[in-house]
């Protein structure tokens, strides 16, 4: 069975009268059919620079330029606008991070849940209707009848992001971008929305890009990772592998800054950190992008752009030390 999305050489630049600003560079990759592909990174790295890139959503100042962006087999990287329209919403869906924002406050929730479905199928307004109550009661909201006649602002946070959730499953779409679901939600809301959408993907059989920085959700949720620094992957693989052999330094660094339970009664213990600040993406990047607060960097990591290498089967990273020399490091001071 082929690849649900395949993206090939996304690069996004903004161009700023300091120069230009490479938000994301080079980024490859695919989504199997049911497969839930998280990328992590901090903020600022270009995940939802990517997502973006692929809904076609991006600021008008930004200029994308791809090699190949294919859809069910199908390139659609340049679609015209009308057919891309079309294809977004409805076979592709996207759950954005802040609903009170993506969610218009001056119609209702049934009204918006109810426009999606009239606009990608030949359907009455009371199949809409009856679309929409059937999906608020999936996603756990109760009294869909009366939600369906509120306006968002009458919702609390985590139901707003179950009528986002809702809204995206209202065409069945083979794919599912949900962009930080769980921001501004408490944790108790959180973990209930997480479960939620692990199971609705696995009930729907969909294949979903979750973007996150929380790698306890990449553990819970993703069957495969992509770690993004400054706006390029620098490694992917299955989730098990990352979590127990990560190659990459800035993965592991990310993986030392988790809370250990084996720390908790230790009055000396302490997070770890990553020394350093990201790199500006304003202008040429040479070398490597982490080189600047890497602690195994050698003067080949500055001269030139540095290749992917494969760590074992499926799982890659973009570094030129050999990873049995980071792990051993990683592994000891992870005790």
């Amino acid at each position: 069975m082929s690849a649900v999305l395949e993206l090939e050489r996304l690069n996004v630049r903004f161009p700023l009268t300091s120069g230009v600003l490479h938000a994301v560079r080079d980024v490859s990759f695919r989504v199997e059919p049911r497969e839930i592909l998280a990328i992590v990174g901090e903020s600022g790295c270009g995940k939802s620079m990517t997502a973006l890139a692929i809904m076609n959503l991006l600021h008008r100042r930004a200029e994308r330029r791809v090699e190949a962006l294919r859809f069910r087999g199908e390139d659609i990287a340049r679609l015209p606008q009308r057919k891309f329209n079309r294809l977004r919403g409805d076979r592709m869906a996207m759950i954005f991070q802040e609903p009170m924002t993506s969610l218009n406050p001056v119609y209702t929730i049934g009204d918006q849940l109810e426009e999606v479905f009239l606009r990608h199928r030949a359907a009455t307004r009371e199949d809409a209707r009856r679309r929409a109550r059937s999906l608020l009661e999936k996603v756990g909201i109760p009294a869909p009848d009366q939600r369906m006649r509120q306006y968002p602002h009458q919702l609390s946070g985590g139901l707003r992001q179950r009528v986002m959730i809702a809204m995206a499953l209202m065409c069945e779409p083979d794919l599912i971008i949900a962009d930080e679901p769980t921001t501004a939600l408490d944790v108790t809301i959180q973990a209930q929305v997480l479960a939620l959408l692990k199971r609705l993907q696995a009930e729907f059989e969909m294949a979903m890009i979750l973007i996150t920085h929380d790698l306890g959700v990449v553990a819970r949720m993703a069957d495969r990772v992509l770690v993004m620094y400054a706006g390029e992957i620098v490694e992917s693989g299955p989730t098990r592998r990352i979590f127990d052999s990560p190659s990459h330094p800035y993965t592991q660094g990310l993986l030392r800054c988790l809370p250990q339970l084996s720390a908790a009664d230790d009055a000396d213990a302490r997070l770890g950190t990553i020394a350093g600040v990201v790199p500006s993406l304003v202008g040429e990047v040479r070398g490597c992008a982490f080189a600047n607060r890497c602690p195994h960097v050698v003067d080949a990591c500055r001269a030139d752009r540095v290749a992917v290498a494969a760590a074992a089967a499926e799982h890659s990273y973009r570094c030129l030390i050999p990873p049995e020399r980071t792990l051993a490091n990683f592994r000891e001071t992870a005790r």
